[in-house]
C-alpha cells in the first residue's frame, strides 16, 4: 500500500515537473517570438531610415555641387558625395605653424559660408541637419618636435586653434547673422591634429593634401540608426 502510494506521488511530481517545463518552454518561445518580431520591425526602421538619408545626401550633394562646382578649383577645393568639404591648398589656407587666416582663405569663407548655409538651412534641408562641424587637420611632422607624439600634440594644439580661427571669423560675418542661433546650435570647430591623414596611391603621406580644413554635414540620420541600434543590444 505505501509503495503504491509512493509511486503515485512520484508520478504527480513528474507531471508537474513536466507541466512546468512546458510552461517554460512556452515563454521562452513566445519571447522568442516576440524579440523577432521586434528586430524585423526594427530592421524595417533602420531600412527606411537608411533610404532616407541616402535620398537625403544625394540631393544634398546635387545642390552643393551645382551652387559651388565653379568655384571648387579657384579655391583649391572638392566636393565628396559624403558631403565633405575640403579646403587643401595649403598656399591660401594658414602661414606655417599659425593659426590666423590668411586674407585669401577668409575672402574665400566670406564667399562660401552665406551661401553654404543659405542651402543647410533651407526649407528641404533645415529640420535634418544635425551638425555642421569645422574640421582642421595636419600632416604628421612639425620641425622641432623630438618624437612623434610631441608632433601629434602639437599639430592637435594647431589644428584646435585654426578650427576655433575659422569658427570666429565665420561668426562674425554680417552675412550669416539672421542665422545666428542656428549656428550656436550646430556649427562646431574640431582639431583632428593628424589622426586622419592623406595618403598617396603607394600608401605614404601626402603632407601637402593631409594639411586641410574641411566642413562636414552631420544629418540626424546618424543618431536615428544609433538609437535603434541601441535599442536592439
Amino acid at each position: 500500500m505505501l509503495g503504491s502510494e509512493i509511486e503515485q506521488d512520484t508520478e504527480e511530481h513528474w507531471i508537474a515537473v513536466s507541466d512546468l517545463m512546458s510552461g517554460l518552454m512556452m515563454l521562452f518561445l513566445l519571447i522568442a517570438i516576440m524579440y523577432l518580431v521586434i528586430v524585423e520591425r526594427k530592421n524595417e526602421e533602420i531600412e527606411r531610415v537608411v533610404v532616407l538619408y541616402e535620398d537625403l545626401r544625394e540631393e544634398l550633394y546635387q545642390d552643393l555641387l551645382a551652387e559651388f562646382a565653379t568655384d571648387l578649383p579657384r579655391w583649391g577645393a572638392q566636393l565628396d558625395e559624403d558631403l565633405r568639404l575640403r579646403f587643401t591648398n595649403t598656399d591660401l589656407l594658414f602661414e606655417e605653424g599659425e593659426s590666423s587666416l590668411r586674407p585669401q582663405f577668409a575672402s574665400i569663407l566670406s564667399d562660401f559660408f552665406p551661401r553654404y548655409l543659405g542651402i543647410l538651412t533651407s526649407e528641404q534641408y533645415r529640420d535634418d541637419v544635425l551638425e555642421v562641424r569645422i574640421e582642421g587637420h595636419t600632416s604628421s611632422s612639425w620641425s622641432q618636435a623630438s618624437t612623434d607624439d610631441e608632433a601629434y600634440m602639437r599639430n592637435m594644439a594647431l589644428s584646435q586653434e585654426r578650427t576655433r580661427s575659422a569658427l570666429g571669423y565665420l561668426m562674425d560675418l554680417q552675412a550669416v547673422s539672421h542665422e545666428k542661433n542656428w549656428l550656436r546650435q550646430h556649427l562646431t570647430a574640431n582639431g583632428l591634429s593628424s589622426s586622419q591623414l592623406i595618403t598617396q596611391n603607394n600608401g605614404e603621406e601626402d603632407a601637402d593634401r593631409s594639411r586641410r580644413v574641411e566642413f562636414v554635414v552631420v544629418t540626424d540620420a546618424e543618431t536615428r540608426l544609433s538609437t535603434i541600434l541601441q535599442e536592439l543590444n
